[in-house]
C-alpha cells in the first residue's frame, strides 16, 4: 500500500487500499475497486486529493502505525458535529468530544508514532474537520516525547481539536483565535489551558503572530506545541509541501518562531517517510520506503531496480529525497 497524489492515479495498475468516503461518511467506492476516469474526475472536484494504492511497486507494504480509517472517520465526524451545533448557535454536545481526545491520547500512547491519513483523502466538505483529528495527533506525539502527564495530554487533546473552533463564529481569519477562545473559556467542563491554545494558536515568539501579537514566555509551551503542529499540517496541506520539506520548513523556525525544545520534540516524534513513499536515493535511484525501523527519518527502502532493501540507518552516507513522479 502507498500514497499517492490522485492526478498520479493509474486505473490499469492501482486498485484502492483504503476506501473513499463523501461527506456524510458513506463509502463511495470500496478497497479492492478501480476508480473509472470520469469518476476521478468527480473525486477530484470533490476535493479528494490524495489515494491509498496497492500496486506491484508497493505489493507487501503495510503502514501498521496508521489510526484505522473508522476511529478516524468518526474522530472527524464528532469534530463537524461540534462546529455545526456552535454555528447554528445550539448547545454543542461535549461528551463527543471528550471521547475522542480520549481515544486519540490512548492510540498515541500505545503506539511509537502515528502515520497522518491526510485530510486531501477526504472531500473539502469534511478536510477542516480532518485537519482538526491530524493537528490533535501530532500534538500529543509531541508532547508525549516531551513527558506531559494524561491531564495536561488531555487538555492539549481539546484545546487542539477545537483550535479553529472561532471560525465557525467568525469567518474573520484575524480574529478567529480570539472568538475560539471566548467560547471555549465559558464552558466549565473544559479546562481554561484548552481555550488558551485555541486563543494562540496563531501566535509566534518574535511577537509577530496573532491576533495579541504575545511573544516569548507569554506564548504558552503547550499552546506551541499545537501552534507548530497546525503550521506543519497547513505546510502539507495548503502549500502542498511533502512531509520531508514542511519538516525542514519547521525545523527552520526554531528559536525565532516556536522554542528550540518543542521544533526538536516535534522532529523527533513525527515520520517524514512512511511506508510506501517514493524517494530518491544516491545518484538518484528510485526507491521505495518499506519500513519505518528506529530512526524516523532513516527508514528502510527497497531500490526499485535491483528490490535491494537497505537500512539506512546502517548506510549513513546514503541521501534521502522525496520524488513524488518516480516509477
Amino acid at each position: 500500500m502507498r500514497l499517492i497524489s490522485i492526478l498520479d492515479y493509474d486505473n490499469k495498475s492501482m486498485v484502492l487500499a483504503k476506501p473513499i468516503y463523501d461527506s456524510s461518511k458513506r463509502v463511495l467506492l470500496a478497497t479492492g475497486r478501480t476508480i473509472d476516469p470520469k469518476i476521478q474526475s468527480r473525486l477530484e472536484n470533490m476535493g479528494i486529493n490524495f489515494l491509498f494504492i496497492e500496486d506491484e511497486v508497493s505489493k507487501g507494504i503495510t503502514i501498521e502505525d496508521m489510526l484505522d480509517m473508522p476511529t478516524w472517520t468518526d474522530a472527524i465526524q464528532a469534530v463537524k458535529t461540534f462546529y455545526e451545533h456552535v454555528t447554528q448557535k445550539s448547545t454543542p454536545e461535549l461528551k463527543p468530544i471528550q471521547q475522542v481526545a480520549g481515544i486519540l491520547l490512548k492510540e498515541v500512547k500505545h503506539r511509537p508514532t502515528l502515520i497522518l491519513i491526510p485530510s486531501g483523502t477526504m472531500t473539502k466538505e469534511l478536510q477542516p474537520y480532518a485537519h482538526a483529528v491530524n493537528v490533535t495527533i501530532l500534538a500529543l506525539l509531541t508532547a508525549k516525547e516531551m513527558g506531559y502527564n494524561d491531564l495536561k495530554l488531555r487538555d492539549l487533546a481539546i484545546g487542539s481539536l477545537l483550535h479553529d473552533i472561532g471560525k465557525a463564529i467568525d469567518t474573520d481569519e484575524q480574529k478567529h483565535p480570539d472568538s475560539g477562545f471566548q467560547l471555549l473559556r465559558t464552558i466549565s467542563q473544559f479546562s481554561i489551558v484548552s481555550a488558551h491554545i485555541a486563543y494562540q494558536h496563531h501566535e509566534t515568539l518574535d511577537g509577530k503572530g496573532f491576533p495579541r501579537q504575545i511573544k516569548d514566555n507569554d506564548f504558552l509551551e503547550i499552546a506551541q506545541i499545537c501552534a507548530v503542529a497546525n503550521r506543519y499540517d497547513n505546510l502539507i496541506v495548503k502549500k502542498k509541501l511533502p512531509p520531508h520539506d514542511a519538516m525542514e520548513a519547521i525545523m527552520a523556525m526554531s528559536d525565532r518562531l516556536y522554542s528550540h525544545k518543542i521544533v526538536t520534540a516535534f522532529s523527533q516524534s513525527i515520520s517524514t517517510y512512511p511506508p510506501g513513499t517514493k524517494v530518491l536515493i544516491n545518484h538518484n535511484q528510485p526507491a521505495i520506503v518499506t519500513e519505518i525501523n528506529k530512526h524516523f527519518h532513516r527508514p528502510m527502502i527497497k531500490i526499485l531496480a535491483t528490490e535491494k532493501v537497505i537500512d539506512l540507518i546502517d548506510n549513513p552516507t546514503f541521501m534521502i529525497k522525496p520524488f513524488e513522479s518516480a516509477v
